[in-house]
């Protein structure tokens, strides 16, 4: 079918994407019966697109030959990305500074659609953390990073990202519209997102955007045991984070409207 802008996408390179997408989706490797359901893709035409990914270093398969997983040449592309991201660049001393004056784990995600993905983490220094990787995608509807980059859109253009009903990660996540729209209005009036065991049972988020592009793409975020939260735990970190977010506007060279 052809687009509006009269480009008619090629229907191999759409598929051979899919199966990257889908085998980045997935911590396990897969199948080609499973990939076939996944992706309702013949079995005999997803063998030859494995075959050619796996000649080319993109996909690797088990001693069997029968499972498959992303390759090593998929790995060099995601961190040409990231050496390539300005703002990854720029905020690498702002996430060691959050880092060091909290010990708990700090990340920097970006709004992708309906989700937000793990750009650059910097680790928590206690056994008790949360378990997240670089490149992770996760419902951004249920995270503090990704909250706060929904609101700074209007509902309508949220609505335009998401699909409905919204998938529940845990029993605190928010999934109904009107829940969720009064909340990205609280958070455009306080300027912060937080993350009340939304994503992961048992670990606290909260997250602010970085203004560098309007609306803003990307955030920090602090995530911190519910055992480690105290009174005035979310008070310091959303100073910290504010201070963060001032640094990186006069280093960019964006004054406030204050």
């Amino acid at each position: 079918m052809t687009s509006p802008e009269g480009f008619a996408p090629v229907k191999s390179a759409g598929r051979t994407l899919e199966v990257l997408e889908e085998l980045a989706a997935s911590p396990q490797r897969r199948s080609l019966v499973d990939l076939a359901r996944a992706l309702d893709i013949p079995k005999s035409s997803l063998h030859g697109i494995l075959r050619t990914l796996v000649k080319r270093g993109w996909v690797e398969s088990d001693l069997t030959g029968t499972r498959f997983g992303l390759g090593i040449r998929a790995l060099q592309v995601g961190a040409a990305y990231l050496t390539a991201d300005d703002t990854t660049a720029l905020l690498g001393t702002v996430l060691d500074d959050l880092s060091r004056q909290f010990g708990e784990t700090v990340h920097l995600g970006r709004l992708d659609g309906p989700h937000v993905v793990y750009l650059a983490k910097r680790e928590s220094v206690h056994p008790l953390r949360l378990y997240s990787a670089i490149g992770r995608h996760l419902p951004a509807h249920a995270t503090a990073l990704g909250k706060v980059l929904l609101a700074e859109r209007t509902d309508e253009e949220v609505d335009g990202l998401l699909s409905w009903p919204l998938p529940a990660l845990t029993r605190h996540t928010v999934t109904a519209p009107d829940a969720l729209h009064t909340e990205l209005a609280a958070i455009r009036a306080r300027g912060y997102a937080v993350d009340h065991e939304e994503n992961t049972d048992g670990i606290i988020c909260v997250a602010m955007a970085v203004p560098l592009r309007s609306p803003a793409t990307d955030a920090i975020s602090l995530s911190v045991p519910v055992a480690r939260i105290g009174a005035d735990s979310e008070e310091r970190i959303v100073a910290a984070l504010r201070r963060a977010v001032d640094q990186l506007r006069a280093a960019s060279g964006l004054l406030t409207s204050d």
